[in-house]
């Protein structure tokens, strides 16, 4: 069944195991527009379109959790002018789909340092997280000024003040401790990792959490990626034997037959 908008992706995703939080580096806003002789920031307006569509199709399969990383820590260090129009595109989309996805029961959270961004915008993340934050349907985590190495550094920061200020024993840090510290403590780590526009890595996003994630690639570039793309990740990934390190039991004949 070829999808067509994001209505139709329940009907042929259903039966099959879902993950329930989704993650996606969005690559390729670029050379979209590089392609069609257009200036990079083109890209990224058109880009805005395939984040939509996204948002819809996984809150009609009901997900728990998506993770846009929409802009890097290493990202400030593109051409100024480029970083103004992404902070400007970023706002302005901000102010146009927050009733929506609020009507949507979409919760939004941000995470990243906000330390970076000017004053007004950190005023709008905070007010969309405060409007949605009754919400009870999608998660919406927007991963901007993010950096995995960066947050596995602040929440170790976190745990040392703590025990520097007595509140923690130093020999109780452990995994669950430092996954407390990190920003995305309230979800299910990702079960599925979409990276579209043809690279291969991960590229300093969610280190910590993907430790066990199923890694889906695609050549589509983001400005073109629809709801269809997304049912091949997920029927992708639905195919796979996830085992966490271990061994997956043998069918008890085999073991018999031994």
């Amino acid at each position: 069944m070829e999808i067509t908008g994001p209505e139709q992706i329940a009907e042929r995703l259903q039966g099959l195991r879902l993950p329930r939080h989704v993650a996606v580096v969005m690559d390729g806003n670029g050379r979209w527009a590089k392609s069609r002789g257009e200036p990079r920031h083109a890209g990224h307006r058109a880009g805005v379109r395939s984040v939509r569509e996204l948002v819809d199709a996984a809150g009609r399969l009901e997900l728990e959790a998506l993770t846009l990383f929409a802009f890097s820590s290493e990202n400030w260090r593109r051409p100024g002018a480029e970083v103004r129009v992404l902070m400007e595109l970023f706002r302005t989309t901000l102010d146009q789909e927050l009733q929506r996805l609020h009507e949507n029961d979409v919760r939004l959270h941000f995470i990243g340092d906000r330390r970076r961004f000017d004053r007004s915008l950190q005023r709008r993340l905070t007010h969309a997280e405060e409007v949605t934050s009754a919400n009870r349907g999608l998660q919406l985590v927007i991963a901007t000024s993010y950096g995995g190495r960066w947050e596995i550094v602040e929440a170790a920061r976190r745990l040392a003040e703590e025990a520097a200020r007595g509140e923690r024993d130093p020999a109780t840090i452990d995994e669950a401790s430092l996954h407390g510290a990190l920003s995305t403590t309230h979800l299910p780590d990702p079960d599925l990792f979409i990276r579209t526009g043809g690279e291969r890595r991960v590229s300093n996003f969610l280190l910590w959490q993907l430790a066990y994630t199923e890694l889906h690639f695609t050549e589509t570039l983001w400005p073109d990626f629809r709801a269809e793309h997304l049912a091949q990740a997920i029927e992708d990934f639905a195919g796979r034997e996830r085992r966490y390190g271990g061994v997956q039991p043998e069918p008890l004949e085999s073991v018999r037959d031994a």
